[in-house]
C-alpha cells in the first residue's frame, strides 16, 4: 500500500495493509463467527491473492473480498468449498459509507498483484500448533508432528474402543478429509499413505479409527477446520520420508479404570467377545 500500516475496520474484522501482505485480525465479540474467533488472525501475502472484488452487500453494506489463488491457502484447501459466504474469512463487510475508501484499497491491491493461477504449494502459513478440539466421540490434538485421537466412552463406537486411542505421525498421512459440522455426518478423517493406492472403501465415520465425528450441533467443532488446515500443511511439508512414531504419553490410572469399566459393559452386552475383552483389558493395564 502507499502507506504501511493502514487499517480498514469492518464488521467482525480489521484489515491492516502492509507492503507485502494483508494482516486480518478477527474480533472476539459474540456476533463474530466462531471460525473467525478460532483463527484469531490470518496474514495473506500479496502473492497468494489472485483478485480483489468490491460488491454491494445486504442492508446498507459493501463487501471487500480477497480471491485467493487455488492451492495457496491450507485453510481453504481443507474446507474444499464447504464454507458459507458468511463464513469466508477473507471477506470484509463494511458500512456503505466506506465504499470510497474500500475502493481505494481494492485498487491499490489490484495494482500490486502479479498472478492469478493455481499454485502447487501453500503460500500462506497454517494455524499455529499445538491445538486441540473436542468432537462428539473423541478429543483430537496435534502438536505439529503427531495427531492423537482419544475416544470418549460416551460417544465412541465399539469399533473405535476395540481399536484403542490412536496416534498418527504426519509422515504416515497423505491428507485430510473435512466435512462441515453444519451437515449430517460431519467429520474429520485422516487419510493414510499406506492405503492411498488401494481400492478399499473407507469405513463409515463412526467406525473408522482414523476419523472423529463432529455430531450435528455438538460442541466447539468450529476449531476443527483450523486443525485440519494445520495437519494438511504439516503433511505437505513432511514429504515421503517416514517418521518414527511418537511415544504415547503415560495414562492416568483413573482414565484406565474408566475404560476398563466401559469395556466390561460392552462385553456384558455381547458387543465384545471374551477374547477381545481379555486382550484389550491387558493392553489397557499395560499402559499404567
Amino acid at each position: 500500500m502507499s502507506r504501511m500500516g493502514d487499517v480498514l475496520a469492518g464488521f467482525h474484522a480489521a484489515w491492516e495493509f502492509e507492503s507485502d501482505s494483508v494482516l486480518i485480525r478477527y474480533e472476539r465479540g459474540i456476533r463474530t463467527p466462531k471460525l473467525f474467533q478460532a483463527l484469531g488472525e490470518r496474514r495473506v501475502p500479496l502473492e497468494a491473492i489472485g483478485g480483489v472484488t468490491l460488491t454491494q452487500g445486504k442492508r446498507g453494506t459493501v463487501v471487500l473480498r480477497l480471491e485467493l489463488r487455488p492451492g495457496a491457502d491450507p485453510l481453504l484447501e481443507a474446507a474444499a468449498g464447504q464454507l458459507k459466504e458468511s463464513g469466508d474469512p477473507y471477506r470484509l463487510v463494511l458500512p456503505a459509507e466506506r465504499d470510497v475508501l474500500a475502493e481505494y484499497y481494492a485498487d491499490e491491491l489490484r495494482a500490486r498483484l502479479n498472478g492469478s493461477g493455481a499454485v502447487d504449494e501453500f503460500l500462506m502459513g497454517a494455524p499455529d500448533v499445538p491445538m486441540q478440539f473436542k468432537a462428539y466421540d473423541a478429543k483430537a490434538s496435534f502438536d505439529g508432528r503427531v495427531v492423537r485421537f482419544r475416544w470418549f466412552w460416551t460417544g465412541a463406537s465399539s469399533a473405535k474402543w476395540k481399536a484403542g486411542d490412536q496416534n498418527f505421525p504426519v509422515a504416515e498421512l497423505s491428507g485430510v478429509e473435512w466435512r462441515s459440522p453444519e451437515v449430517f455426518e460431519g467429520h474429520l478423517r485422516l487419510l493414510r499413505r499406506d492405503l492411498a493406492d488401494t481400492d478399499a472403501q473407507p469405513a463409515q465415520a463412526d467406525q473408522d479409527p482414523a476419523t472423529v465425528v463432529f455430531g450435528l450441533g455438538y460442541g466447539p467443532v468450529h476449531e476443527s477446520l483450523p486443525f485440519a488446515a494445520a495437519v494438511l500443511s504439516a503433511v505437505r511439508e513432511s514429504g515421503p520420508v517416514a517418521a518414527v512414531p511418537a511415544r504415547a504419553p503415560r495414562r492416568d490410572p483413573a482414565d484406565i479404570a474408566e475404560r476398563i469399566r466401559h469395556l466390561g459393559e460392552l462385553h456384558e452386552a455381547g458387543l465384545v467377545t471374551d477374547e477381545e475383552f481379555s486382550s484389550k483389558k491387558a493392553e489397557l493395564l499395560s499402559e499404567l
